[in-house]
């Protein structure tokens, strides 16, 4: 019994609650500890250094600024300058051999004394932090010389002290600074950033930044030991040169200037002025460019705003290229909100955001109406359609090139021996210069209608029509309602929760998007961009399965024949206007009758394709393809309708549409009973719950709420001119006003 209790009392100290012990105590960090961690935050990456070291040159006025690197900054960052040192412009270029002592120190600068200095801050940089966080990171050698001296000074830095008394030598006008073995006692980052990606292609990108609104400032940026710069930028007078030569010919000619400005100091106070792309411009990121009182900043606010209306303005969607350069009073920007002061905040953000927004709309809608043709100079000695362009470097001979073959969608039709289309030969002759000064977008327009065929040029009429009639049926008060009201939620299935100023309103999400896809087709009529199917879809089946789900009795097979009859007959008619479909439309049906491409008609939205079956068959039965307007119209309904944002097919899972996942189990029909395959009983749990379908359903509510919210929305402000049907409708039902609200709230 003995040797029972000795075993029974052994595991005992090995789940002894733990000793309670005194709270640890709070003790003050050692100064270096503190200035090791606020570097970490000051200085990210090796171009996080290169930022700050060109923005002290800039603060500097210098106008040469030269950058060298080695390992992706790892190994070396040399900066230099030739600032001329006035000591109210500059900190590192005006130093006295008194100034260098203290020049590494944290929170030793020369562009404010005071905090309220803040509100009027020119100057990039303003806190004395930069160069003493480079030095509790990496090696730092700083060589300067000041107007006036003979020689120059040189010193080392470490942990924000001088190592040795600065040592004269010599130098040129202004300051070298020269960072080595950035990050060698950080281990973790180090190791990070040795295994991602080279930091020097975000050098070379925050340089060219630079140098595109620094235009009196030289950059070049190049690798330790290459002898081409990879940024080369001289001063120059023009904006668009610099961006030709650090961006490329293909970039600057297809850039429009755009300006907007606004002094209300009401709503806001600020000017704008840059260049965005066009319509040919073609890129597969953003590029976006943004100075705000000439401090190199991130907004990603107006980032997004920007892209919405590129997204859905312009037929190829392609993403944009914008440089912007926004003024404002200094008091209006708080530049002390960021770390690295990578991002600002603005007075009146929001308003300032809207305006450029619009600004933006407005420049692409007047010049997205013809596309820029660049004119070809074509050999009339020559057989061969191949031409050569103006601003083409290669000069090949025509029977040497094989010509590249031009979609459908983009064959201006105007000649039948050239089917490419030579627009020159369709306007009036007339010497370039005559040409240049009276030629406008009316005319050309004008001549290139006048050039189509009869069929093309009364399409086009119509959906100009179209087009006038919505602008013509807009309901003034809902588009103010639309434009400026706060998305809050979905109240059900169908209308979503809105505030438009003290209003609360249910708005019809399933009206609104119809419309809204409606008139964007109209809008993008002929330029869409495609949706791949990954399988062709059978037009036969699909007709089929929409003309038995409109049955009221489909048990019954009597009309079997004729179903087949109707769907075959639809199918040989889509296969018949395929060509309209695919060139207006971006609907491509091939000779087999399968589906394989549907029309973008919202960026970063597919439609429901449980609906497809139904689109087809109104394609079918309701377009009346003989009168041009109305088959325009009738296609563009059938789109709308099968784009909107209907509610799922499978019920909502929460509340009581988790009925219907239960009578799938329980259900006593043998025809339900065989309709569950194998592998959904397994799924199908002792609740009666087929929870793979649930999941299935959650998913598809979840996405078509995250495209209400996200997509149509933000969409509807930019794009929807509601017509006054909806003010009749039932779509917009305003439920109380807010101060209304508060009164009940009161008496509760």
């Amino acid at each position: 019994m003995e040797s029972e209790e000795d075993q029974m009392e052994e595991p005992i100290p090995a789940i002894a609650l733990p000793v309670v012990t005194e709270p640890p105590k709070i003790h003050r960090l050692h100064e270096s500890v503190v200035n090791r961690i606020a570097a970490g935050e000051v200085i990210q990456r090796p171009h996080s250094a290169v930022k700050e070291l060109v923005e002290n040159s800039l603060d500097a006025a210098s106008t040469s600024i030269n950058v060298v690197v080695k390992d992706g900054g790892l190994k070396l960052i040399q900066v230099s300058d030739d600032g001329h040192g006035i000591r109210d412009i500059g900190t590192l270029r005006k130093m006295q051999y008194e100034d260098l002592p203290i020049l590494c120190e944290r929170h030793t600068t020369s562009k404010l004394s005071r905090f309220e200095d803040l509100q009027s801050i020119k100057s990039m940089g303003f806190r004395g932090e930069a160069l003493a966080s480079m030095t509790y990171v990496g090696h730092v050698a700083v060589t300067t010389i000041t107007k006036g001296q003979l020689h120059g000074y040189r010193v080392s830095y470490r942990d924000g002290v001088m190592e040795h008394e600065p040592k004269p030598c010599a130098a040129v006008k202004g300051t070298q600074i020269m960072i080595e073995n950035l990050f060698y006692n950080m281990t973790a980052r180090r190791k990070t950033l040795q295994n991602s990606a080279d930091d020097y292609p975000k050098i070379v990108d925050l340089l060219s930044r630079f140098a595109i609104h620094h235009i009196n400032v030289s950059f070049s940026c190049r690798k330790h030991g290459a002898a081409r710069a990879d940024v080369h930028s001289v001063a120059t007078a023009s904006r668009l040169d610099a961006i030709r030569a650090v961006y490329g010919v293909s970039v600057a000619r297809n850039l429009m200037k755009i300006e907007v400005s606004d002094d209300d100091p009401s709503s806001s106070v600020f000017e704008m002025d840059g260049f965005i792309s066009n319509s040919n411009y073609t890129s597969r990121k953003t590029t976006m460019v943004l100075f705000i009182n000439d401090r190199l900043v991130e907004c990603s606010a107006l980032k997004r705003a920007i892209e919405i209306v590129y997204a859905a303005t312009l037929p190829k969607a392609s993403k944009p290229f914008i440089y912007m350069s926004v003024i404002l009073p200094p008091m209006h920007v708080d530049v002390n909100v960021h770390p690295t002061k990578r991002e600002v905040s603005l007075l009146n953000q929001e308003i300032i955001i809207e305006k450029m927004q619009s600004a933006v709309e407005s420049k692409l809608r007047s010049t997205n109406e013809a596309m820029l043709f660049q004119e070809k100079v074509v050999d009339p000695t020559s057989s061969s359609p191949v031409a050569t362009t103006k601003d083409s470097s290669m000069n090949a001979s025509a029977s040497g090139i094989k010509s590249q073959k031009v979609p459908v969608n983009k064959m201006v039709r105007t000649d039948s021996q050239d089917p490419a289309g030579r627009l020159h030969a369709y306007l009036q002759v007339k010497p370039p210069s005559n040409y240049e000064q009276s030629s406008s977008l009316t005319s050309v327009r004008s001549s290139i209608r006048q050039r189509r065929n009869p069929k093309e040029s009364s399409d086009l009429t119509s959906i100009e029509e179209l087009i006038d009639d919505i602008e013509k049926n807009c309901h003034s008060v809902l588009l103010d309602i639309v434009r400026h009201c706060t998305y809050i939620g979905m109240a059900d299935d169908v209308f979503a929760l809105l505030q438009h100023n003290t209003q609360l309103y249910l708005a019809n999400v399933v009206n609104l998007s119809k419309e809204l896809m409606y008139q964007q087709v109209l809008r993008r009529f002929a330029h869409f961009n495609a949706i791949q199917l990954s399988d062709p879809a059978p037009l036969l089946e699909l007709i089929t399965m929409a003309l038995k789900e409109e049955d009221l009795d489909p048990e019954c097979n009597e009309k079997d024949e004729l179903k087949e009859k109707i769907a075959e007959m639809n199918t040989e008619l889509l296969k018949t206007k395929t060509e309209m479909l695919e060139e207006y439309f971006c609907i491509y049906v091939d000779s087999d009758g399968n589906l394989s491409r549907l029309p973008v008609i919202l960026d970063q939205y597919t439609p429901d394709m449980d609906r497809l079956p139904e689109f087809l068959l109104c394609l079918g039965n309701d377009v009346d393809w003989e009168d041009e307007k109305s088959c325009l119209q009738s296609i563009a309904a059938a789109l709308g309708n099968f784009y909107a944002m209907h509610p799922p097919l499978l019920p909502n899972p929460s509340g009581d549409g988790l009925e219907f996942y239960k009578r799938r189990k329980s259900s006593g029909s043998p025809h339900a009973e065989e309709n569950i395959s194998k592998d959904a009983e397994d799924h199908v749990t002792n609740d009666g719950i087929e929870h793979e379908l649930v999941a299935e359903a959650e998913n598809s509510w979840a996405q078509r709420e995250w495209s209400i919210q996200h997509v149509l929305f933000p969409s509807m402000r930019l794009f929807l001119k509601p017509p006054t049907s909806l003010a009749a409708n039932g779509t917009f039902v305003q439920v109380a006003s807010l101060e209304k609200l508060y009164k009940i709230f009161e008496r509760c």
